[in-house]
């Protein structure tokens, strides 16, 4: 019997290169967003470039409970636990995710990227709505990044 024979994608190289650039920044922006949840911890009063005035706070919607494991991970697997990551780990790997099936054509990895996007817009539109009623925030690095 014949092996089976996986369907090939092809993706417009225009399309390519805009995921290539979006994915890009993704990272280097969720590499900042860890940088400054690390400072935050260290130091309470370090006040980040994306701090921009009263209600513009991105160090405090990133140091919230929200900002780490999306404020649920914690209760389930503990503040502690392995999974209880802060939210930038968890769009860093989302954005390498993107970028590395990105480059593939296979129709498997075209399902994959669908149903990553998919999930990445139903946290996305959680986080959002934590971030305006519950923090009452706006982080300049969460709305770009989401």
């Amino acid at each position: 019997m014949a092996a089976p024979v996986l369907l090939r994608v092809s993706v417009p190289r225009w399309e390519r290169a805009a995921r290539y650039a979006v994915c890009a920044a993704g990272i280097l922006l969720s590499i900042y967003a860890y940088h400054v949840e690390r400072e935050k911890e260290r130091d309470p009063e370090h006040r980040a470039l994306c701090d921009l005035g009263p209600w513009v706070k991105c160090s405090a919607a990133l140091a919230s409970r929200w900002g780490r494991g999306f404020g649920l991970l914690g209760s389930i697997f503990g503040k502690d636990g392995v999974l209880n990551q802060p939210n930038s780990v968890f769009g860093l790997i989302f954005y390498i995710l993107q970028l590395l099936l990105g480059m593939t054509a296979s129709a498997v990895a075209a399902l994959v990227l669908m149903t990553s996007s998919i999930v990445s817009v139903v946290g996305s539109l959680y986080l959002a709505y934590i971030l305006y009623f519950v923090l009452k925030e706006f982080c300049l690095i969460c709305v770009v990044t989401e």
